[in-house]
């Protein structure tokens, strides 16, 4: 009896101990709960994806994850999932762009004797860096853990908004020291730096930095333990005192033989080291690691429950949410607690009063799929993104392009602020000035200083044989004006609105009716010649950015209808769209190396593509896009590493897959009007502020039944291949009948399709 009493209680035990894991990873600690499970930050990490990993909170400041040896493009992040030495854990990363920069305030612990260099590639027998395997890797949005095997570390990160907060646990009898490399970043270089100790638990000082953007960083960094003691060092050079300042500055902290765990709260500002110790102050007082890995965890949860899918498909929850988590890396949040941030173009100090101030504006990716996606669930940020826009505004004289830390980068074409802040006002947010916010659009489009803007205002385009990239540019600024046109219409300025809708068509100029193809026109008006539409030429000596004729023959999503009419009408369109899906003809030697995820000619791991495949649906024929649109959700949008086709583009590419997911699409970004596509889900409630709810319900959806049989909207038929914005956020549920044959009746008639 006491035997099978023994051997049941041993089996409760084995149970419980079971089930008990169920919740923990092999480093012990407690997984993600609530939606945030669904959440792996390590989708996109391979291939092009160039995903950040590591742990920060929704829009947050602080980036803090690991860093690799810089090793060229795929390392834009600062981490590849291909790579196995990692130099330390840096507090500012990108996520998914196609440029480096960032990796500020690198912290490293190791064991063993004082020293400065990090070691190169496989030979770190003499640095700091170590060895990693992913088995001893767990990343999560909330809390980030990696096994140092070169020193036996366990090392743990977690994050508020301002302040890395990391735990560093030694193994007993080895020398405990931790390195602060202010030389080292991410593909940029150091201009000047300084640390000091400023007492036996306090260490603070700054980076300047110019690689991408110039920038500055300024840390307070406070330990649990005390100093044992402090070495600075100029490039690996030992100096005297407790104080240094220069551009290739390190700082090493020792606490022992048996310091076990040491805890660090790193907190960040652009302005000074006052403003970064009291963001740890603010905003995690105390040395409770678990506790701040908790609130993190409720900030992830919050945010993704404004989202809730339903479906059978585990696989298709973690590319959900972890799109949805990447739509909240980017745009980061750019001021202190105070409101202050430095404006990196003038070195000057500003206030943000009565909003807050963002930074990493991707905006040529993002206006496309990100910020009309915010318009829907981000609604409370809105209004700060646009303050921030205009801001930038009266520091530089124009818009921003791609600002990255308070620096204006100019990077790509157009001025893609434009579309963001027409498609906030016209959708009726108010929380900025409307005048103060057209007077920042009609400026900056008609700025001479704007790239080759010279050319639109005296010409009406730009010539292919004076600028590069010339014909992208010249059509991003159409779609630009499209934005304003519509802003001064609602406004009642009736010359601006006829001046900037008669810029809008200007795309038209570069359509070459005798071919059927957007073509580079040339200073003296004929055409580029030869041409070949295919060819693709990267790096500012091509006529396209990122992207070849094809592409850009369908790229004018402001004025589709208009577009299909220059091709003859809907018959000729659909035909040269069909030919887009399927012309697999090469790009050329000297093409993007980020053209990836092709169709055909079409391209989803770049941008200039992401509307083409809702196109069909302006020609009546919705199926195709259905079609064109499922594919790409299911071919390219996968939960392992290499699962995002091309760069990640700070959420752009995961903001596609959102909106698309639900159904529909944004086609012109600034419209408020969405195209259907294919529902990738059984169910999907949005909820909205005020306590309304949108559901979208996909009736008999599968991988099979892709195709739209009818709609209901509120319990009434609707017919139309599209819905607006105002419906959306109005609260309601929308209903699709979903079938595994085309209804090639469903938006055909023409008062049925998109405008």
């Amino acid at each position: 009896m006491m035997h099978r009493l023994y051997s049941l209680f041993a089996l409760f035990l084995l149970l419980w101990t079971l089930a008990s894991c169920q919740h923990r990873d092999h480093t012990g600690y407690s997984k993600s709960e609530g939606l945030l499970q669904y959440v792996d930050p390590m989708i996109g990490a391979d291939f092009h994806g160039h995903v950040f990993v590591g742990t920060s909170t929704p829009f947050g400041m602080v980036q803090v994850g690991p860093n690799n040896i810089h090793k060229g493009w795929d390392w834009c992040s600062g981490y590849h999932y291909s790579d196995s030495i990692v130099t330390g854990f840096s507090h500012l990363h990108l996520s998914g762009t196609g440029g480096t920069d960032l990796g500020d305030v690198l912290v490293m612990p190791y064991t063993g004797e004082i020293r400065s260099e990090r070691g190169e590639q496989e030979d770190i027998s003499n640095g700091y860096a170590s060895f990693y395997t992913h088995d001893q890797e767990v990343a999560r949005p909330e809390y980030y853990s990696l096994w140092l095997k070169s020193y036996g570390i366990k090392a743990e990160l977690t994050s508020s908004d301002r302040v890395g907060f990391h735990r560093y646990t030694f193994p007993k009898g080895e020398q405990a020291r931790v390195i602060v490399d202010l030389k080292q970043g991410a593909g940029d270089r150091a201009l000047d730096a300084c640390i000091k100790q400023t007492d036996e638990y306090t260490i603070e000082g700054y980076r300047y930095s110019k690689g991408w953007s110039t920038h500055k960083v300024f840390f307070t960094m406070k330990c649990n333990k005390p100093l044992k003691e402090f070495a600075v060092f100029d490039d690996n050079v030992r100096k005297d005192g407790k104080e240094l300042q220069s551009p290739a500055v390190k700082g090493v902290m020792s606490f022992g033989a048996n310091a076990g765990e040491v805890m660090f709260k790193i907190g960040l500002s652009s302005v000074s080291c006052a403003n970064a110790a009291e963001h740890i102050r603010l905003e995690i007082s105390g040395w409770d690691f678990a506790k701040a890995v908790k609130e993190n965890s409720r900030k992830w949860n919050e945010e993704l429950s404004k989202v809730v899918i339903e479906t059978k498909s585990e696989s298709y929850k973690r590319v959900f949410y972890t799109s949805f988590y990447h739509t909240m890396i980017d745009p980061s949040l750019y001021c202190d607690y105070n409101g202050e941030f430095r404006a990196g173009n003038t070195d000057s100090v500003w206030v943000a009063k009565g909003w807050k101030n963002y930074t990493v504006l991707s905006l040529w990716d993002t206006y496309r799929a990100l910020h009309p996606l915010m318009t829907i669930i981000q609604q409370e940020k809105v209004d700060d993104l646009i303050n921030t826009m205009l801001s930038i505004f009266d520091q530089q004289g124009k818009l921003p392009i791609w600002h990255l830390q308070g620096w204006e980068t100019n990077l790509m074409p157009g001025c893609s602020a434009i579309p963001v802040v027409a498609d906030a006002y016209l959708k009726g947010f108010r929380g900025f000035d409307g005048e103060r916010a057209f007077h920042a659009v009609k400026t900056s489009a008609t700025n001479p200083k704007q790239r080759q803007m010279t050319y639109i205002l005296e010409r009406g385009y730009i010539p292919g044989d004076k600028v590069p990239e010339g014909t992208s540019l010249a059509m991003e600024y159409a779609m630009d004006d499209w934005g304003i046109a519509e802003m001064a219409k609602r406004m009642g300025k009736a010359d601006d609105y006829e001046y900037f809708r008669k810029r809008s068509q200007y795309y038209k100029t570069y359509f070459d009716k005798s071919i059927n193809f957007i073509r580079p026109k040339m200073d003296d008006g004929s055409w580029r010649t030869p041409y070949d539409p295919a060819r693709a030429v990267h790096g500012l000596r091509g006529d396209y950015c990122e992207g070849n004729g094809w592409q850009y023959t369908f790229f004018a999503p402001q004025d589709p209808c208009g577009l299909i009419e220059l091709f003859g009408g809907d018959d000729a369109f659909t035909q040269k769209l069909d030919d887009f899906f399927v012309t697999e003809t090469d790009m050329g030697p000297e093409a993007s190396k980020d053209i990836t995820g092709l169709i055909g000619q079409y391209a989803h791991g770049n941008e200039p593509s992401h509307h083409i495949a809702y196109m069909y649906a302006y020609a009546g024929q919705q199926w195709k896009t259905a079609e064109k649109v499922r594919f790409i959700m299911d071919q390219f949008y996968t939960d392992k590493p290499d699962g995002i086709i091309g760069n990640e583009d700070c959420g752009q590419m995961s903001a596609w897959y959102m909106m698309s997911s639900f159904g529909f699409y944004p086609v012109n970004p600034a419209q408020g009007v969405y195209v259907f596509g294919s529902p990738h889900f059984d169910k999907a409630t949005i909820n909205l502020p005020g306590g309304k709810t949108f559901v979208i319900e996909a009736v008999n959806n599968s991988m099979e039944n892709i195709y739209i049989q009818s709609i209901e909207l509120n319990g009434k038929e609707y017919p139309k291949s599209c819905i607006t914005h105002q419906d959306v956020v109005s609260g309601g549920t929308l209903k699709f009948v979903m079938g595994s044959k085309p209804n090639k009746d469903f938006g055909t008639a023409r008062e049925n399709r998109p405008i």
